[in-house]
């Protein structure tokens, strides 16, 4: 195969598609931390552009070296993201509605839920190096860098549009980034299980 404008294209949409649960993720933290400064949201964008690029490329090696061991992996894929999001929104959520008889401050996002966060929502593009197998080593390359830029601006645009939000909605801000969290959670889990 060779590099060819549908083959960009489609690493663009693909880029698109994978990015919409980091999207929403982008979102519920900025709604979560309104004060955030754009040097922290710049690594937020990166973390998540990260994660997104690593698991189709992770997919695209076993498809090459340990197609069998991937595909036992693959039905835990839906639960191990329920479990992570739910587990970062079910906590967002609890500060939420402690915080909210309290003044609530932004608490910020910390390393630990960021990663958590990036895996959970890329977890599902690991199936994706089913989709670009085909491909040789430089253009699944090419395409898991465009997929990271697209993710990048994406969830940079998240975490703008969620911080206006945040600072309109205040003391509500966690308890609805939570809710939101576990929703993509249930998403990808009902995605990934029944459809």
């Amino acid at each position: 195969m060779n590099i060819s404008f549908t083959f960009l294209v489609t690493s663009f949409l693909l880029g698109v598609g994978l990015a919409m649960d980091a999207f929403s993720v982008s979102l519920a933290n900025g709604l979560n931390e309104p004060e955030m400064k754009p040097r922290k949201m710049t690594f937020i964008a990166g973390i998540f552009a990260f994660f997104q690029g690593l698991m189709p490329m992770i997919g695209w090696v076993c498809v090459h070296t340990i197609l069998q061991v991937f595909e036992v992996f693959e039905k835990f894929i839906p639960w191990i993201a329920l479990i992570l999001l739910a587990y970062i929104g079910g906590k967002m959520l609890m500060d939420g509605i402690k915080n909210e008889i309290e003044t609530v401050d932004a608490c910020g996002i910390t390393l630990k839920a960021l990663m958590v966060q990036g895996v959970a929502t890329s977890i599902d593009a690991l199936s994706v190096g089913f989709t670009i197998a085909e491909y040789n080593f430089v253009m699944a390359l090419i395409c898991v860098i465009i997929i990271m830029v697209v993710t990048y601006v994406i969830c940079f645009g998240g975490l703008i549009i969620g911080k206006k939000f945040g600072i309109k909605l205040s003391n509500k801000a966690t308890i609805m980034g939570g809710i939101i969290l576990i929703f993509i959670g249930l998403e990808i889990f009902i995605t990934g299980v029944f459809l």
